[in-house]
């Protein structure tokens, strides 16, 4: 559901409403102007020194637009999972509507605060003030610990200062950052910009004296910060290998409560699990913490892993050794126990593809392919430099053309990919899996994880024969001149229809490409 904030329909002064005018216009420059176009006209607004950061965060890859969907759906997903953090979006009304989709996806049960805008109000500034009357009508400290104020494209190119938001209001803190779909690649990398501006905000409060505990009170062992949205379990998986280090798992970041936030940054480590969090890695490493890259999957990360982490918390060598031997052998028969065979062509958009992949190698897959929509990072280069090691290419920034080439190169049994791949294996009767909801959505740490995708993977391998019989069976029906309804019988191929249609067809690709 979305809330339009009262405050913000008619001005101060009681003026009549504003006759209506499109919402997406800049001086000529609309919200589907090309990303160079907008991106200089938000730096000549103030955002300049933000997207400089961004490009520098996230370094873009071989193609100019991100090819999934709208990022602030990622730092959207952040916010609405906090308790007690209230969430506006300040943009146009179709990209307002479409994003509070996701507060139904997640169950997030909550509003999301709109504040509506029309040209005038923007460029005149009063777009600003209207949003600085709906953080004041929010900000009651018996319901939130933290306001969230997300500009999207056309606010962010217009250059409207979050910045001077107060920074907290009646005792409830006030985030304000830009996520513009032209500055920020992907949904993934969008939570990393919540995240981060977060944890900078809490690494301040802490430096400045004391502040809340954690809900289930402070860890009596060192503790060890997860990165990275992941399947439930996993953490708690997590902290079972680390007990016989004397370690323990500290809260995972994102969060789901401001006073989580404290209790992540004192850690003795943090475990890079999605190494595409540069903001909130720089935030940890500010205070003085140390970064581990990859995650304990399978057995080669796993063992790899605990060393690391180990080395970094300063555990002796005898005990690390330990914990080793305790998980190790578990790992290995869960991954012998259930074996997968076939080739595999692998893609996402979540940032942990990699980890699947190796997984999935070790699993005994054939896997030729992997590409991921997140940037190469240093936090990442464990997990790179093993799979080139057994023969996986690996592509960063991955744009779907590649992906589709993987597939057409290497001619998989099994495609797991995104939603455009997926269908277009299945339309070359490939059976194929959509990462985000069927692997990511999995436990992939630990003994657990070894033995989760097996079963969903295999599954799917062994519907070739379906896929072919279905292909064969509906070969032709509904393509070309088969196409629409036939009420007096068998279609008919009319070549002059075709022909206009073929025309039809051209003259749209024409257009299309013509669109910046």
């Amino acid at each position: 559901m979305t809330d339009h904030l009262d405050p913000i329909h008619a001005s101060a002064s009681g003026a009549p409403a504003l006759e209506a005018k499109p919402v997406g216009q800049l001086d000529g420059i609309g919200c589907h102007a090309d990303k160079s176009s907008l991106k200089a006209r938000a730096a000549e607004a103030g955002l300049g020194e933000t997207l400089q950061r961004y490009e520098t965060d996230y370094p873009a890859g071989p193609h100019e637009k991100p090819q999934s969907m709208c990022p602030a759906f990622g730092s959207l997903r952040v916010g609405l999972r906090m308790r007690r953090t209230a969430t506006v979006l300040s943009g146009s009304a179709c990209c307002v509507y479409g994003l509070t989709f996701t507060s139904h996806f997640y169950g997030a049960r909550r509003s999301v605060g709109y504040v509506p805008f029309n040209s005038e109000t923007l460029v005149t500034g009063k777009l600003f003030e209207d949003i600085r009357d709906a953080v004041f009508k929010l900000a009651d400290p018996k319901l939130y610990d933290a306001v969230v104020v997300t500009n999207l494209c056309v606010p962010s190119a217009s250059g409207v200062p979050l910045r001077l938001l107060p920074k907290e209001i009646n005792g409830v803190r006030i985030i304000g950052i830009d996520v513009p779909g032209f500055g920020v690649p992907t949904h993934a990398e969008a939570k990393d910009i919540l995240a981060g501006a977060m944890l900078n905000y809490a690494r301040q409060e802490a430096e400045h004296g004391p502040v809340q505990a954690p809900r289930g009170g402070k860890s009596e062992k060192p503790s060890v910060t997860l990165l990275g949205e992941m399947f439930p379990a996993d953490p708690v998986g997590i902290g079972m290998m680390l007990e016989p280090m004397g370690l323990a798992a500290g809260p995972v970041v994102p969060t789901r409560e401001w006073r989580e936030l404290y209790a992540a940054l004192d850690c003795a480590a943090v475990a890079a699990i999605h190494p595409f969090y540069t903001a909130s890695i720089r935030e940890f490493e500010v205070a003085g913490r140390r970064v581990v890259g990859s995650a304990p999957v399978g057995h080669d990360g796993t063992a790899a892993w605990l060393e690391k982490i180990g080395q970094a918390c300063n555990v002796p060598a005898e005990r690390i050794a330990a914990a080793q031997n305790k998980i190790l052998p578990a790992i290995r028969g869960a991954l012998s126990a259930k074996p997968i065979e076939g080739r595999i062509t692998l893609s996402g958009y979540e940032g942990s593809e990699l980890l699947v992949a190796r997984l999935l190698v070790e699993s005994g897959a054939d896997l030729r392919y992997v590409g991921t929509a997140c940037p190469r990072t240093v936090w990442s280069d464990d997990d790179r430099d093993w799979l080139l090691a057994h023969g996986v290419q690996v592509q960063y920034r991955a744009s779907l053309e590649q992906d589709l080439a993987a597939m057409a190169e290497f001619r998989p049994d099994l495609v797991i990919g995104t939603t455009p791949v997926v269908q277009k294996a299945k339309e070359l009767a490939i059976p194929a899996l959509y990462f985000t909801n069927l692997i990511s959505a999995r436990p992939l740490m630990g003994p657990a994880g070894a033995g989760s995708l097996a079963q969903v993977i295999n599954g799917a391998l062994g519907n070739k024969a379906r896929f072919d019989a279905m292909n064969a069976f509906f070969d032709g029906v509904g393509t070309c001149h088969a196409a629409g309804i036939w009420p007096s019988g068998e279609p008919v191929d009319d070549p002059d229809k075709r022909k206009r249609l073929e025309a039809r067809a051209i003259k749209a690709k024409r257009m299309a490409e013509e669109i910046p």
